[in-house]
């Protein structure tokens, strides 16, 4: 799928019912006219972690390193660690303060080294064709029967 130069784009949205509760997430892989869609369901997890695991399951689909990527997400939290550098001070204190899904942070701060990401704020529930469709797959994968153990979650080490 990935033989150029070219921008990879993704899409990605997460999904708690009653956050906690059941989850999901959705995210949209776009490269050179082709795509590709990722889901999943766990059964107890809150939505900013599904907002993370989507972005982190986008980037642990792909199958080579330095890709230059743009990230599409209707996660504040997600797009302000990154950009205003929350995540960076979160790492640089490991965590201090009880910050909460360093399991996560730390799993995409390994796999954001690899490649060249930025990050753009989409307006959630709105005109976003692909914000839209990763919504339906992530609320779709929380409504569904086969269930993941989100096991950061509810080990309690997420914080």
């Amino acid at each position: 799928m990935l033989t150029s130069n070219k921008e990879l784009v993704i899409y990605t949205d997460g999904s708690s019912r009653g956050n906690p509760g059941p989850g999901g997430y959705g995210a949209i892989m776009m490269y050179a006219g082709k795509s590709k869609e990722l889901s999943a369901g766990y059964r107890r997890t809150t939505n900013n972690r599904m907002e993370l695991l989507a972005v982190i399951a986008a980037l642990e689909a792909l199958n080579r390193d330095g890709l230059k990527i743009t990230i599409y997400s209707d996660s504040q939290y997600v797009v302000k660690a990154v950009k205003e550098g929350w995540l960076k001070k979160w790492i640089a204190t490991n965590f201090a303060g009880g910050k909460k899904n360093k399991d996560l942070w730390l799993r995409y701060h390994q796999l954001s080294q690899k490649h060249n990401i930025s990050f753009v704020w989409v307006k959630g529930h709105a005109e976003n064709v692909y914000n839209n469709r990763c919504d339906v797959l992530a609320t779709t994968a929380a409504d569904g029967r086969n269930l993941q153990v989100d096991h950061g979650y509810e080990s309690g080490e997420a914080g």
